[in-house]
């Protein structure tokens, strides 16, 4: 079987963006919904919700994205394209990333990134550059169903993004 050439979302930010969290590459489910974070098991919604201490879950999508940006936080991910067999990162083959430095200069408000899982800070630790680079980054574990750490232990290293978010 061959890869697939598989490309990201648009970035869900603002001017009023602090926190911006970054994923690798949408996974087959997401990119057939057209929707961040699709896939039934993935826990970034349920993750979220806890964060924040808002429902996520009952909220449509289009709901769910403007909670995000009227709470301070962005969407994107680090990989812009890539060939990739199915949703795994170990998968992901040429690919070619987002201009991460460059999104985050034109964020004015921005305080802190995040990225949702090893492979994501891996490729995206390496694209920022300049002043973007001295930002504060806190590498998560990933939503992925396919990253099996208990939701507890999870939850537990995704609360302190509450400090750049909710002030005091």
């Amino acid at each position: 079987m061959t890869d697939v050439a598989k490309t990201c979302f648009p970035p869900v930010v603002d001017a009023h963006t602090r926190l911006l969290i970054l994923g690798s590459l949408p996974g087959d489910a997401s990119l057939q919904a057209a929707q961040y974070y699709a896939h039934p098991r993935n826990q970034f919604w349920r993750l979220l919700e806890q964060v924040l201490q808002q429902p996520l879950i009952e909220l449509t999508y289009a709901q769910r994205l403007a909670c995000l940006q009227a709470r301070g936080v962005g969407l994107w991910d680090v990989v812009a394209q890539a060939q990739r067999q199915g949703s795994l990162d170990t998968a992901i083959r040429a690919a070619s990333h987002n201009d991460l430095s460059t999104l985050c200069m034109g964020l004015p408000q921005l305080q802190a990134l995040a990225f949702n899982g090893a492979t994501a800070a891996r490729i995206g630790s390496k694209q920022l550059h300049g002043d973007t680079a001295l930002l504060p980054r806190l590498t998560l574990p990933s939503s992925s169903p396919a990253h099996t750490m208990p939701f507890a232990q999870k939850l537990e290293q995704w609360l302190p993004l509450r400090s750049v978010l909710m002030p005091g």
